[in-house]
This record gives C-alpha cells, sequence and structure tokens, in this order.
C-alpha cells in the first residue's frame, strides 16, 4: 500500500480537503484528488508529527504551520503508517492492553505509597528547615489560643507546684543543652470540666510550647521524676520541629506555596484545625523517647521512671473507659500522643542508667 487517502486541513481554514498520501525517500507527499484545488505539499518525514494512538480514537499527522491530514480508515492508516517503520511505541502497546494498564495501576499505587512513606517525610524535613522560626511560633500561639478556647482552662496546680517544676525542667535542660537548646515555654493548663477531655497529657506546640495538664500531674503525686521525663519526650519534639514538619506533611502543596510567595496567612489560621487531627509518626516518637532518655540522664533520673509514667496512663485507661480503647485520642491530642506500647515501655526499662 503506497498512497492512502485522508482529509487533508491546510491550516489556514477549517474546510477539509479529499488527498491522498505517499512516502518516498522518507520525504511525505500529500497530493489533491480530483475535484480538488489546493496545491500539492510536500514534507520530510522527520517534520511530521504522529499522535499517540488510541484504541478507538481517530488518527492524525500534524504538518507544518498548523496543518495535519486525518484518516478516512483507521485500519488502513496503522497498516499504511506501519510500512515506513511508524508502529506504536512500547508505552502505547501497554495503553492498549488491560494487563499493561494494570501493571501501571499497580507501580503507580507502590509509588505513591513509597513517596507518602519515605518521600514525602524527607521533603517536609526539608521543607521546615526552610521556614522562619518566627512562623511555628505564630502558629503555636494561635493552636494555644484554639485549645484554651475549646479544651483547656487555666490551672488549679499552685504558683509553688509550677514554679518547682519548671525549674526542675529548666535545669534539666540546660544541663543537657547549656548552648544549643532550642526556646521553649511551659504552660499549664488543666482540662476542661464539661465535653471534651483533654485528660493527663503534655503538648508540644510549635515555637516551643509545652503545655502540661494538671491530670497529668496529679496522675504521678509525688514522682517529679516521671512528670519531667515527659516534658523531656515533648522537648525532644520541640527540638526536631515535629509539629511544624507534621504540618508540612498535610499541607504539602499549600505550604510549598506559602514558602515560594512568602505569605504563611492561610498555613497559619488553619493550623489548629490541621494539628488537631494529626499524630506523630513512631519514628518522631523514637526520636523524642531518645531525648527524653538523653535528658533524663543528664539530670540524673533513672529511665524506669519513664516506665511508671506508662503503667499509670494504662491504669487511667482502663478506669477512663471500662478497658475500651477506642477513645484513646482523648490522651494523645493532636501532635503529642503517648501510646504505652510495650517497644517503648522496653526501651526505656532496659536503658542503662548512665
Amino acid at each position: 500500500m503506497n498512497a492512502l487517502d485522508v482529509r487533508y486541513f491546510d491550516g489556514c481554514s477549517s474546510k477539509p480537503h479529499a488527498a491522498r498520501l505517499r512516502v518516498q525517500d522518507d520525504v511525505l507527499t500529500v497530493a489533491p484528488l480530483p475535484g480538488e484545488t489546493f496545491p500539492p505539499l510536500t514534507v520530510s518525514i522527520a517534520q511530521v508529527r504522529w499522535p499517540e494512538r488510541t484504541r478507538h480514537g481517530g488518527r492524525i499527522a500534524q504538518l507544518p504551520q498548523g496543518a495535519s491530514v486525518q484518516a478516512l480508515d483507521t485500519s488502513a492508516w496503522d497498516a499504511w503508517v506501519a510500512q515506513f517503520g511508524r508502529g506504536d511505541s512500547w508505552v502505547v502497546r501497554a495503553q492498549q492492553s488491560w494487563r499493561g494498564v494494570a501493571v501501571a495501576f499497580v507501580l503507580l499505587v507502590a509509588a505513591a505509597a513509597a513517596m507518602y512513606q519515605w518521600g514525602l517525610p524527607t521533603v517536609a524535613r526539608g521543607v521546615t528547615a526552610m521556614v522562619p522560626p518566627r512562623v511555628d511560633a505564630l502558629i503555636g500561639v494561635q493552636v494555644l489560643e484554639s485549645l484554651d478556647q475549646s479544651l483547656l482552662q487555666p490551672s488549679a496546680l499552685s504558683p509553688a507546684d509550677q514554679e518547682r517544676i519548671r525549674q526542675s525542667f529548666a535545669q534539666m535542660v540546660h544541663t543537657a543543652h547549656a548552648v544549643d537548646a532550642p526556646t521553649w515555654t511551659l504552660e499549664f493548663r488543666r482540662s476542661r470540666e464539661q465535653g471534651r477531655r483533654l485528660g493527663p497529657n503534655a503538648l508540644a506546640l510549635p515555637g516551643g510550647i509545652i503545655v502540661l495538664t494538671d491530670e497529668l500531674v496529679s496522675l504521678m503525686p509525688g514522682n517529679d521524676d516521671a512528670v519531667l521525663g515527659v516534658l523531656a519526650h515533648e522537648f525532644g519534639h520541640v527540638r526536631q520541629r515535629h509539629a511544624m514538619r507534621q504540618l508540612v506533611q498535610v499541607s504539602a502543596i499549600g505550604f510549598a506555596a506559602s514558602v515560594a510567595v512568602g505569605d504563611y496567612g492561610t498555613l497559619i489560621s488553619s493550623a489548629p484545625v490541621v494539628l488537631a487531627s494529626l499524630g506523630y509518626s513512631r519514628d518522631a516518637e523514637r526520636e523524642a523517647d531518645a531525648e527524653s532518655l538523653r535528658l533524663m540522664r543528664a539530670a540524673g533520673i533513672p529511665p524506669r521512671a519513664m516506665v511508671s509514667f506508662f503503667e499509670a496512663i494504662e491504669r487511667w485507661r482502663d478506669t477512663a473507659h471500662g478497658g475500651d480503647r477506642g477513645d484513646d485520642d482523648l490522651i494523645g491530642l493532636a501532635f503529642s500522643s503517648h501510646p504505652a506500647t510495650a517497644e517503648r515501655m522496653a526501651y526505656f526499662r532496659d536503658a542503662p542508667e548512665d
């Protein structure tokens, strides 16, 4: 088959012309059929663009200066172009096969899962490093205000108790990080008596704000070592900027736009809602636990003090929920949950004291 009848569009009008194609010595000729008056067109095959073939779509070739030719018979077109080496690429062949589509879908899902598992955290870590600390501080203040309006109220701990814990923690941080400690503040709050309860908890907010609830202090009466161990864990989240990294991961697209244009307003205004739905990854919890262990050792506190905290939390959960763990999110709000897993308990139980 040396010739093929087609519709020809000259690129100047939408009127189709009846034409015949021929290819010789890598030159394509578009010649008019009887009744047509347009001048013949010759172009190099290298100048012709051949869009990908679809199973049920039409066939077209794009010529220079906006001209094009369209197939009258798709089967005849496919056979004709195959004569001069215009066979389908492996991509097009795969698109025509349900097996190829299935394989592509599986690979896409695997790639998306890998990106979520490894790529996104890596990107989030890099983007977070680009964010000015003042953005963390703005978000932290707004999140604390949101919590004060919904879940928290002023602490009922005595000023003396608050000062004792604050001073002990400050000394703990200074001993371990005399020159490289990030900015931090310790806030005391208690859960509201009505509505959703936060319970015994400590929260690490962006900007270095650490919130300690009265319920956690009451859960560990006379055991400041355990309370300080929990605060050290939250300090680990602050030091690694885990809250901001989690926010970046969830708000990746919008955050990237904020970084690009320097407008963090939308991110800051939506942060309380976004952060309230987050939980730290296991890797982040391990990093915070490692920081807790470092600070406890520096302060001379035995790591087993954290085991007593986990055990107390387990007892509180059983009492508060009657053994039903479906409401554990009431304990671990947002970026600072404390699941008393066997792995984490063993980490502190088996850790050397020095």
